[in-house]
């Protein structure tokens, strides 16, 4: 859950007003980062509720929750329809990189919506490759690595430009909007990114699309060759963008 998407994501949901005692609905959970971060957040008297479509990231993250000592999340199996229709409101709903793969995000958001009580709370957190990546001096190699990413997430239907667009798609769903905020991803020689721990992970889904060949990205070597390209270069690079968002309903 560190790391500093994480920690965006963090300030984020305090910000936004995710605290003790709130019941949340964490939209697209994954593995459970976010789900777990607002399980601190809302403590022994709030609760959680996970939705995800993939059975073995919800598996992790049960088994994380477990783990941390949190009995106050609980997760589904399933997607924005997942939750009965009988099923309780919710105090907030929040959800990270997960608009972006929504073929209708306006609506998706207005579905969410709908599962909040009055006054509730919509935040998201999305990342927007539209001015990204930049820096002063050339760094190939940062470049080709983020283009395998923002190439792969395009393949699976991805908006890579949704952060510009987070405003008018939840203030069209019906919502109040009451701020947006972005902060770009920055690196250095001394401060690195887990640019080559993200690219293992996402390798499957890399080869599968076609995006690149296990030869041109070695990833054996891959985090050493972009640490001597910072180290060379000596120079500030903006990896990506990070936009959130927070709402209420009327």
């Amino acid at each position: 859950m560190a790391g500093v998407g994480g920690k965006f994501t963090q300030r984020l949901l305090v910000d936004a007003g995710i605290a003790d005692g709130m019941r949340v609905l964490d939209i697209g959970c994954g593995s459970g980062d976010v789900a777990l971060m607002v399980a601190a957040l809302v403590g022994e008297r709030g609760e959680v509720v996970g939705v995800d479509r993939d059975p073995s990231a919800l598996a992790m993250a049960c088994q994380r929750a477990t783990e941390a000592g949190f009995a106050n999340a609980s997760f589904i199996e399933g997607g924005f329809a997942a939750l009965d229709a009988g099923e309780a409101p919710f105090d907030a709903v929040v959800g990270r990189r997960v608009l972006m793969y929504q073929r209708e995000p306006i609506e998706s958001v207005a579905a969410l919506a709908g599962r909040l009580r009055a006054g509730g709370l919509i935040a998201f957190q999305e990342h927007d490759a539209s001015i990204m990546p930049a820096s002063r001096v050339p760094m190939p190699l940062h470049s080709l690595v983020q283009g395998w990413m923002r190439e792969t997430v395009m393949a699976e239907g991805a908006n890579t430009h949704i952060g510009f667009d987070l405003h008018s798609i939840v203030s069209q769903a019906g919502l109040l909007v009451e701020e947006v905020r972005a902060e770009a991803i920055v690196m250095t020689a001394q401060q690195p990114y887990p640019a080559a721990t993200i690219i293992r992970a996402m390798l499957p889904r890399i080869l599968r699309h076609g995006v690149a060949s296990e030869r041109e990205i070695d990833i054996d070597t891959l985090e050493a060759r972009l640490a001597e390209e910072r180290q060379t270069a000596g120079a500030t690079y903006l990896a990506d963008m990070m936009f959130g968002i927070w709402a209420r309903k009327a």
